[in-house]
């Protein structure tokens, strides 16, 4: 008799197999990242990443999915996609500067602009 395994575990075990390739050390909270994004039908961004993740452990912090999704990232288990259409090489500079100058290190954003109309009147 073969066992089958559903997809989302196949998933979930290609990732966790790639972290152990690696050397990489898995906690349990790693391994619910892994298997979250192994999960993922779309292409979550790191906010929404955490929002699934807290659903499966109230323990993970933003700061634990970021450091992560950095670490995976890094060893080639994840890849980052940028979906934004076209981005401003002056914002990004600014950015990542207003960040350091406050002490830190600007590891993700996301700019939103919400404006209305110009009032033409000189009144």
């Amino acid at each position: 008799m073969t066992a089958l395994k559903s997809t989302s575990a196949l998933k979930a075990t290609g990732i966790e197999s790639r972290c152990a390739a690696t050397g990489m050390r898995m906690t349990e909270q790693r391994r619910v990242i892994a298997r979250v994004l192994a999960e993922a039908a779309d292409h979550p961004d790191v906010e929404e990443l955490y929002r699934r993740c807290v659903a499966v452990d109230d323990k993970i912090s933003i700061s634990t999915v970021y450091r992560t999704v950095k670490l995976f990232e890094d060893a080639g288990i994840i890849e980052r996609h940028d979906f934004r259409e076209g981005t401003s090489e002056e914002i990004e500079k600014l950015q990542a500067e207003i960040a350091r100058k406050l002490g830190f290190k600007l590891v993700d954003h996301r700019l939103e602009l919400y404006c209305v109309p110009l009032n033409d009147d000189k009144s």
